[in-house]
């Protein structure tokens, strides 16, 4: 039918400016008419123009602020402010932006942090790059004392400032708290155990100050495990976590560690698998003939390993920061000389933007927040419970590890754990699972973490300097503190070697055993690891000379 046979033949049902309805008089069919929609319309463009300029400003707007972080942070630098770190600057800076977006702003999503883009966006350079940067010999001289405190230190701090909470909160001293579901007060100890002492090591890192390299080596290598041993923590108890069900099972426990171990255990063959394998296509193809494509393609190798392990339910930053330390093993020297120039600078850049604009967010958070409960209260014995479990996992795991270790220089002296007890400083990782929080308590466990990671990086990290000068943690500079405290910390190994009297024979069994063990690896290394993947294969001069080999005090001996 066409539109002159509708019209001399049909009666106008409804008509208005959206819509005809007529009937055919022939047939008694109802026709419908409507005018074409055309698309997109005035509203929509107006809309989309709006929202282009929100974006626009607000990108506008981060640019700038990271620009003036990033010259602030040359002005710290060249200004030896000890007092002040980049981070706090970072963090002082967002305070100050985010105040003004509360005022002057409407739509605050911008301006707020986001869980989900730090852990898919931001977190995965900044460890990769630790991993990939990761000074080896160091790293695995202490590895032993490195995992004491990692894993053994993470865990007893989650239970201590997870139980501290609960039987507060059952004795009426902290509000915003379950009183009847110890899992909540557990998945409060397991995320503000993450500990993340960028403040402390970008002081710590000054050549000026020539801190101690076995302090060093130890708070680094503590902080890059750490968070990634908090964030299996915190996963592992979210499982067992029942609002609905608050009576905590005796068998939970156990269970909740056995899936924390083996989530450990899979996240880790995760990473080490993935960096073979990478590795051995880099060793045994031509694209070291293409730089800008080797360099592209390793920087997606290594987010494909991040995004693997959380697709599986794993960690991604567990596995993505062993992918590193594999990829800087053996596939760096697969790299053609522009490849590994640009990738070690690539990664070291984006690594410290995005550290950057995580403390940036983090500062705007106070006021961009939207938080509900801010109990004062719970935030300062919060920060309490975190000292209290700081002294309870370096303490006794200190004497341990002295105990496995050679009487020396290599011994963690008081004053070095007084030092690694005053650098648990708390960081994004916290706060980021913080507002993953479950329950009706969320916001108070948010601002609780918020004030802790702020008051440990500012104030805490402001202290460093002085802490490193006063007990005497710095090579080369005499310390009046040093010569008057030595008393103490004779008094302190003479209980050490009281306590190591007996186990004299199994150090030496441990000590021959890590020699074998060691031996035994660096032959497999060379001879069919680095055959596969690549690698500086060792000379038998080196190892003649003992260049290759660690010293008989270590933990273990290089990778």
């Amino acid at each position: 039918m066409d539109s002159s046979d509708v019209v001399f033949n049909a009666t106008i049902i409804k008509s208005n400016s959206s819509i005809t309805i007529i009937e055919d008089k022939k047939t008694n069919e109802t026709i419908v008419f409507a005018p074409p929609t055309l698309s997109p319309t005035v509203e929509n463009i107006d809309a989309a123009e709006e929202a282009h300029q929100f974006d626009a400003d607000a990108a506008l707007l981060l640019n700038i602020t990271l620009i003036c972080c990033t010259m602030l942070a040359y002005y710290v630098k060249k200004n030896k402010f000890y007092f002040l770190p980049e981070s706090a600057v970072a963090m002082l800076v967002g305070v100050f932006i985010g105040g003004i977006a509360r005022l002057s702003v409407t739509d605050l999503t911008l301006f707020s942090f986001s869980p989900e883009l730090f852990f898919f966006v931001l977190l995965p350079p900044i460890i990769f790059e630790a991993g990939y940067s990761l000074e080896k010999k160091g790293f695995f001289d202490n590895i032993g004392a490195i995992c004491l405190y990692a894993f053994g230190g993470t865990i007893i701090s989650a239970f201590a400032v997870g139980w501290l909470t609960f039987m507060f909160a059952q004795n009426g001293l902290i509000g915003n708290v379950d009183q009847d579901n110890a899992m909540e007060a557990l998945l409060f100890g397991a995320l503000i155990s993450a500990v993340d002492p960028v403040a402390t090591l970008s002081i710590m890192g000054s050549p000026e100050l020539q801190c101690d390299t076995l302090l060093y080596s130890l708070v680094f290598g503590e902080s890059v495990l750490n968070d990634a041993v908090a964030i299996v923590l915190f996963k592992t108890f979210h499982k067992y976590y029942n609002p609905e069900g608050p009576d905590l099972d005796g068998s939970v426990i156990p269970s909740a560690l056995f899936s924390f171990f083996t989530m450990t255990v899979l996240s880790i063959l995760v990473g080490v698998s993935l960096g073979l394998l990478v590795s051995y296509i880099y060793k045994h193809t031509a694209i070291s003939e293409f730089p800008k494509l080797e360099a592209s393609l390793l920087y997606l190798f290594c987010y494909l390993c991040y995004a693997t392990a959380e697709a599986f339910g794993l960690s991604g930053i567990m596995a993505l920061f062993f992918n590193g330390v594999v990829l800087s093993h053996y596939n760096s020297y697969n790299l053609s000389k522009t490849a590994q120039t640009t990738t070690e600078q690539f990664f070291a850049t984006v690594a410290v933007t995005m550290e950057t604009i995580v403390f940036l967010y983090m500062g705007m958070g106070v006021f961009t927040g939207r938080f509900q409960n801010w109990d004062i209260m719970f935030s300062l014995l919060g920060l309490l419970f975190c000292l209290i479990a700081r002294a309870l996992n370096i303490f006794p795991l200190s004497l341990f590890a002295n105990i496995c270790r050679q009487k020396g220089e290599n011994r963690i002296s008081l004053k070095m754990q007084c030092v690694l007890w005053f650098a648990g400083l708390r960081g994004a990782i916290a706060f980021a699972l913080s507002m993953n929080m479950p329950g009706p308590n969320s916001d108070s466990y948010a601002t609780a973490t918020l004030f802790i990671c702020m008051f440990t990086t500012i104030v805490c990290g402001g202290f460093t300097e002085s802490i490193l000068t006063q007990f005497g943690m710095k090579q080369g500079i005499d310390n009046d503190y040093d010569d008057n405290s030595s008393d103490d910390d004779d008094d302190f190994i003479g209980v050490e070697n009281l306590i190591v009297a007996e186990s004299q024979l199994a150090q030496r069994i441990s000590t021959n055993l890590q020699q074998k063990y060691t031996s035994f690896w660096k032959d497999f290394d060379d001879n069919y690891m680095k055959e596969l993947f690549g690698g500086d294969r060792a000379k038998n001069s080196d190892r003649q000379s003992g260049d290759y080999e660690l010293s008989e005090q270590s933990d273990i001996y290089d990778f």
